[in-house]
């Protein structure tokens, strides 16, 4: 037995081994891109180096990619002949391994939260189980998940910051903006690296609409951020989304060109970033020109991919928008075939949410604007199942609203848009979209004082 940084007791044959490995979790925690490298240098160093194999196992599903779903299985059978002489500790996150690659998210998520509660230090436990419960739309278990531990974690030491950071997001995420905000701030006052913490103190922004503080926010954190994995493109999303909502539309095109869609890549969040950004200019009467081309390609190779509600989703509009609509229909006909069985966590969430979302999605691109907005009535109050932030989930919010103008159900989309203005005082579109909605009612002199409203928030 030996220790790693933050103190827990771990096997392994060396100490070069577990050196390695703590450099994998600080690695792992900061998003940096040299973390693959330093979890081959810690199995190199020690080839039955269990948590080694455990981790490995954990980044393969943190991919979302069904051609590496057999390699984090690999791992953990490697781990599973490895486990005669590991600590208990060490023992239940196997099992969190393997319920994870049983499709069990939530099988797995306890047995991470069993090993805080014993082992509070564990930041390896702590940032999965702060996953997990992120991509089931748990927010409430995520804020716990992270106040329980918090006591353990002082904030000058080695992954205090990150704790902090973590918990700045779970606060967002449950609506204490002011608590966040200023969480997040001194975690990245104690380290400037801390790309998540970042991200959090964005998301006060976004949701409260402070479009410019945003942006100087981002601005300043830059040098920090910018350098660690493709989490910075989704930072840099955030950035466009302020130059959107300020309606400065080059900005928000060079973002797209140069920063956050200049990999193409095929991870479900670079792509996600990019459904999302296209689909608010395009809604927005903004000619994005072929971008959606390239996304409906990696799409169309994803139809049956289904290990992620919220990827799917984005998939979906993407073909939806390219008019791919055969592939669009192939995807749905594969959600109903992964949801009879509702075999595992995410299963269940597509049979109840996704694929009738999807539907809607391609209803909407038909121009069945009516049908899609009877799809997604029922079932708005339960899209926070599909995970993601509620930054992210603003798209299907908004896909509804932009269905019920196009339907000329004026009345429910002023009563939406009532609902957005109270809940988002400051959003310059919502204001917008609500004064054409009256207007379609025939009620002109509210419909001006709604957009007088709009460009007096464009305007400070």
């Amino acid at each position: 037995m030996h220790q790693d940084c933050f103190g827990l007791p771990m096997t392994a044959a060396s100490h070069e081994a577990v050196d390695h490995y703590d450099e994998t979790l600080r690695a792992f925690l900061g998003y940096r891109r040299d973390t693959g490298a330093h979890l081959k240098s810690a199995l190199g160093a020690d080839p039955d180096l269990f948590m080694g194999h455990c981790l490995r196992g954990y980044f393969f599903k943190l991919f979302t990619l069904p051609t590496l779903e057999h390699k984090a299985r690999e791992s953990a059978e490697k781990a599973r002949k490895l486990s005669k002489m590991i600590s208990a500790r060490e023992c239940e996150h196997l099992e969190a391994l393997e319920a994870w690659c049983a499709g069990d998210m939530i099988e797995c998520t306890e047995r991470w939260e069993r090993i805080l509660i014993e082992h509070p230090r564990d930041i390896l436990a702590l940032r999965l189980a702060h996953y997990c419960h992120f991509y089931m739309g748990h927010s409430f278990a995520m804020r716990t998940s992270i106040a329980r531990v918090l006591p353990y974690w002082a904030a000058n030491e080695l992954g205090g910051g990150f704790v902090r950071g973590m918990y700045a997001f779970a606060l967002e995420e449950n609506g204490d903006y002011g608590a966040a905000r200023d969480t997040g701030e001194e975690a990245v006052a104690l380290n400037p690296g801390d790309a998540w913490a970042v991200h959090a103190v964005a998301h006060v922004h976004e949701t409260q609409g402070n479009r410019r503080d945003g942006i100087s926010w981002l601005k300043r954190t830059e040098a920090g951020w910018k350098g660690c994995n493709n989490l910075a493109y989704h930072i840099w999303w955030h950035r466009a989304l302020f130059h959107f909502e300020l309606a400065e539309h080059d900005e928000v095109f060079h973002l797209y060109d140069a920063r956050f869609r200049a990999d193409v890549s095929e991870d479900y969040l670079d792509i996600s970033n990019a459904v999302a950004m296209l689909w608010r200019l395009e809604n927005n009467d903004i000619d994005v020109g072929r971008r959606w081309a390239e996304l409906a390609d990696k799409a169309e190779a994803r139809i049956s991919d289904h290990l992620l509600v919220f990827a799917d989703l984005h998939f979906a509009i993407a073909l939806g928008a390219d008019k791919r609509l055969a592939a669009l229909d192939e995807m749905i006909e594969t959600m109903h075939s992964n949801g009879d069985g509702v075999r595992n966590t995410q299963e269940k969430v597509l049979a109840q949410v996704g694929a009738i979302l999807t539907k809607a999605i391609r209803a909407y691109y038909l121009g069945e604007y009516v049908f899609a907005l009877r799809l997604m009535r029922p079932i708005m109050s339960r899209v926070c199942a599909v995970g993601g932030s509620h930054a992210q989930r603003d798209l299907f919010t908004q896909l509804q609203i932009s269905a019920a103008l196009k339907a000329k159900k004026y009345p429910f989309a002023r009563a939406l848009l009532h609902e957005r203005t109270n809940l988002r005082p400051n959003d310059i579109r919502a204001w917008k979209l609500l004064a054409e909605a009256l207007d379609g009612e025939g009620r002109g002199r509210e419909a001006e004082e709604a957009r007088q409203h709009a460009e007096a928030l464009l305007a400070a």
